[in-house]
């Protein structure tokens, strides 16, 4: 069996998700993961399915009928490696600014970790006004690495950058 990753993006409208869920059934393959959201009218997406290595090349030119719909691109997965045995969860807040994305993700990369997973958003602030910036992350820890130390560094990033950052 093949992993294929698909990556989707196209101007959101009804139907977009069934349309692509329709191509990934008539191929036989199982839709195992995704994430998907609506970005300023564009619809966006990851999307990690499992497919018969006979019928790959069939669901790959299936997947190009949407184009015009959905602009669709395939990736070859690979096998996932064991998980790693320790996760570290990050949450970050504060007043939004270009910026923040950058010095966190500068700060995880300095310290050689994956991130598995990133979320992030704008919101109104409730009393204050203006606009906040929300973001968690979910970082796997190497084998051997202190997680004290990788804790300490974006802990002090947070009072450089003026951040509520929350690390567990």
């Amino acid at each position: 069996m093949a992993q294929l990753v698909l990556t989707v993006v196209g101007d959101d409208r009804a139907g977009l998700v069934n349309a692509l869920a329709q191509k990934v059934s008539e191929a036989g393959a199982n839709w195992e993961q995704s994430e998907l959201a609506e970005l300023a009218g564009a619809f966006a997406g990851i999307v990690l399915v499992r497919v018969d290595d006979a019928r790959v090349d069939e669901l790959v030119a299936s997947l190009q009928s949407l184009e015009g719909m959905l602009k669709v691109a395939v990736h070859t997965g690979t096998s996932a490696a064991a998980p790693a045995p320790r996760t570290l969860h990050i949450t970050v807040l504060g007043n939004d600014r270009p910026g923040i994305v950058r010095d966190v993700t500068a700060t995880i990369a300095a310290h050689a970790l994956s991130i598995d997973t990133f979320r992030s958003r704008t919101l109104d602030a409730p009393m204050a006004g203006g606009i906040l910036f929300e973001a968690t992350v979910e970082v796997s820890i190497p084998e051997g690495a202190d997680a004290a130390v990788i804790r300490r560094a974006l802990e002090d990033l947070a009072g450089e950058i003026q951040v509520d950052l929350n690390v567990e």
